[in-house]
């Protein structure tokens, strides 16, 4: 897959389809829409290709980038997955912010991507103010003389899902309903940083996690997850919290993962965790072996379980 930055160049070289949005989590309804693209590029001999911006939308628009479902690399990743050819990178800043809806398809789709087709979702808006929509779309594709296609929603029990049903789902640490939507657990990245050593000192020590993007926060509490290290998976739990049992003001969330069956250092290391259920709340016990003997029976339940 080659990554493209659109503001140095414009493709020359090939004729493209372009799936457009903001993929936020890359989700089943992304996905359907992606799969759509490439299939039907590889039909009609185009290059299969994703604008995506460096910045989220509602960052230049609101001053305030919601937090996201997937970092730029797990967006990247799974675009491989799905067969996508080319990534084109553009800023979303005020110049394109400005464009009107038929601007940007001549000026960006056309004349920089090339696109000799182009794939939406239906509620895909562009254009300044967003006053561009699938049905204006359609009558600009008619009139520059490009292919369009226009996916229905997809839905979970009557619910379109959407990248923001999605950060709810999350929010409220309903994970198997995430992994739903998402085809695959919902997962942070980050780098293991030195804490307290305080669950070395109960026998379980906990790689503490220093979050490498502005992640979507899973409500607080113990989950059963599944952490990759150098490319291996292991069995693990993962607390997210503010550790009431050791500091009853502490106001730092802390991310600790205990990972079963494992005892290397990887301080430093960039490791990703999986999230597969919520255990139980964050809570504080009264002391210190009350704690110890709820994480025993939490590694428990996890052992059970696989």
């Amino acid at each position: 897959m080659e990554i493209i930055d659109l503001s140095k160049c414009k493709e020359n070289i090939f004729n493209t389809a372009v799936a457009l949005g903001n993929f936020d989590g890359i989700h089943i309804g992304h996905q359907e829409l992606i799969k759509t693209m490439v299939v039907n590029a590889r039909e009609i001999d185009l290059r299969s290709s994703l604008l995506l911006f460096k910045n989220h939308t509602k960052e230049t628009l609101n001053k305030n980038s919601p937090k996201c479902i997937t970092s730029i690399d797990q967006k990247l990743a799974l675009a491989k997955k799905l067969g996508v050819e080319l990534i084109y990178f553009i800023d979303f800043d005020e110049s394109l912010m400005k464009l009107s809806a038929d601007e940007f398809v001549k000026r960006i789709l056309l004349e920089k991507l090339n696109s000799k087709l182009v794939v939406i979702g239906y509620d895909y808006r562009f254009g300044y103010k967003a006053l561009g929509n699938s049905d204006y779309m359609k009558g600009l594709s008619k009139k520059l003389g490009f292919k369009l296609k226009v996916l229905n929603p997809i839905k979970k029990n009557d619910t379109p899902i959407s990248s923001s049903y999605i950060r709810c789902l999350i929010e409220k640490g309903k994970m198997e309903d995430v992994e739903e939507n998402l085809n695959r657990p919902y997962s942070i990245i980050g780098k293991v940083i030195r804490g307290a050593s305080r669950g070395s000192e109960m026998g379980f020590p906990t790689a503490n996690i220093e979050l490498i993007d502005n992640y979507v926060i899973p409500r607080t509490g113990v989950y059963k997850t599944l952490t990759e290290i150098d490319g291996k998976v292991y069995r693990s739990a993962t607390n997210i919290g503010y550790n009431p049992t050791f500091n009853k003001e502490n106001k730092k969330l802390k991310f600790e993962t205990f990972i079963l069956d494992f005892n290397r250092d990887i301080y430093g290391k960039t490791i990703e965790v999986f999230f597969q259920r919520h255990l139980r709340d964050d809570i504080r016990f009264n002391n210190k072996n009350e704690l110890i003997a709820q994480m025993e029976l939490d590694i428990k339940e996890i052992e059970k379980e696989d």
